[in-house]
């Protein structure tokens, strides 16, 4: 289980990350869209995720 508090607190060092260093972002969005990506397709052929 996660801890009720982990999402929002993470949501937020990202945003202050974000206004402090704004090429980071692209970095971020890359990361969410490769992570995305390759759980999708694990679901599509029926892969467990690790």
């Amino acid at each position: 289980m996660i801890h009720p508090a982990l999402i929002p607190g993470a949501s937020l060092l990202a945003g202050i990350i974000i206004l402090v260093f704004p090429k980071v972002l692209n970095y971020i969005v890359a990361l969410y869209l490769i992570l995305v990506g390759v759980l999708g397709l694990m679901h599509f052929f029926n892969m467990p995720a690790a």
